[in-house]
């Protein structure tokens, strides 16, 4: 066997280049400027977004969450005092105007009437009297008038006969007193006749001052009767009903109210600051604990008040002592709600709402 000329040695295997060392974190510093700026431009689209929402949304309107339902209610109290004796109605109960809500025994009140009627009968019976006086009164004037005649008449005659001896003085002076008398007489009957004219001068029966005064007791008899029952000036809901069938109660006690929920409205207290542009007329977006947020009212702004509450206070702030401390004040503004939506979804008075005033108008 040949050998080869050359001798060759292995090869060894080449070995593989080293792998690239992984990149170095970058330094702490970077990092932080990084996040700086993250934050920085965080910061700055949050300012820049509440800028344009403030300037384009919030600035057009005033809000609070001080607002509270409110209404004109009704106090029903009694004009005439009695017992207790039927209570047709109850707490939260829906009356609508002219129902009956309480009735008060009316025995004494039909008793009065039945004297006012007859005090009315009697006033006009005397005053027919007082007629049929006067006209007695002129026969009996005109009756003296003749007797004064008369005796006029025979004290001439006497007198023309006493120059020749035919009467005596006895005569003439006994005619003389009867024409006294008949004058007298006459004096008396036409002085009779004036007081009897005089009490019903210018009237008839019917405009007579005493029946017209029996008149006006016999109607206020008849109107106590009908104040013993008590109706509903207005629609709404009966509250705070505090009496029970036979308690006496008196002229003037509140009985219970009546709320007329459809005609109910908000006052909303707004800070001082918020009232420079709120104007009677602007539109209003209510939204009531009640219902949430899902029903939305709308109204209008009907007025501000007239002062704040501290100022009509049973005991107002007397800043004129030296001790005085500036408090943010606040108004009322009355809100007139949509009756429609108010019919929908009806309120009650004191409830919360939260008021949203559109000032753009």
């Amino acid at each position: 066997m040949d050998r080869p000329d050359t001798f060759e040695a292995p090869k060894a295997p080449i070995a593989a280049a080293p792998a690239a060392p992984p990149a170095a974190p970058p330094p702490r510093r970077t990092m932080r400027r990084r996040l700086f700026a993250i934050l920085g431009l965080a910061v700055l689209a949050g300012a820049v977004g509440y800028g344009a929402y403030y300037y384009l949304v919030s600035a057009n309107y005033e809000t609070t969450d001080d607002a509270y339902v409110d209404a004109s209610v009704a106090a029903i109290t009694p004009q005439v005092q009695g017992r207790i004796a039927e209570l047709p109605v109850k707490d939260t109960q829906h009356v609508k105007a002219g129902d009956i809500l309480v009735v008060i025994g009316d025995a004494d009140a039909k008793l009065a009437v039945a004297q006012a009627e007859a005090a009315y009968s009697l006033a006009r019976r005397r005053v027919q009297g007082y007629f049929a006086d006067v006209a007695g009164a002129k026969a009996e004037l005109a009756a003296r008038q003749a007797d004064v005649k008369r005796a006029e008449g025979d004290y001439r005659r006497r007198a023309g006969l006493a120059a020749s001896g035919a009467v005596s003085g006895d005569e003439i002076t006994s005619a003389r007193n009867a024409l006294d008398n008949a004058r007298a007489a006459y004096t008396a009957a036409e002085q009779k006749l004036a007081g009897l004219e005089a009490l019903v001068e210018g009237h008839d029966i019917d405009t007579n001052p005493e029946v017209l005064s029996a008149e006006a007791s016999l109607d206020k008899a008849k109107l106590d009767l009908a104040r013993t029952v008590l109706r509903a000036p207005i629609d709404g809901i009966v509250a705070q009903n505090t009496v029970q069938v036979g308690q006496q109660v008196g002229v003037g006690a509140t009985l219970m109210i009546v709320v007329p929920i459809a005609e109910a409205h908000v006052n909303a207290n707004f800070k001082e600051v918020q009232l420079e542009h709120v104007r009677p007329g602007q539109a209003v977006e209510l939204i009531s604990d009640l219902y949430g947020s899902d029903v939305v009212f709308h109204g209008t702004v009907e007025g501000i008040g007239g002062g704040t509450g501290a100022a009509f206070s049973v005991i107002p702030a007397q800043n004129a002592t030296g001790n005085w401390i500036k408090v943010v004040q606040r108004l009322p503004v009355r809100i007139a709600l949509d009756p429609k939506e108010l019919a929908e979804h009806p309120l009650r008075v004191g409830l919360s709402m939260s008021v949203s005033i559109d000032i753009r108008q």
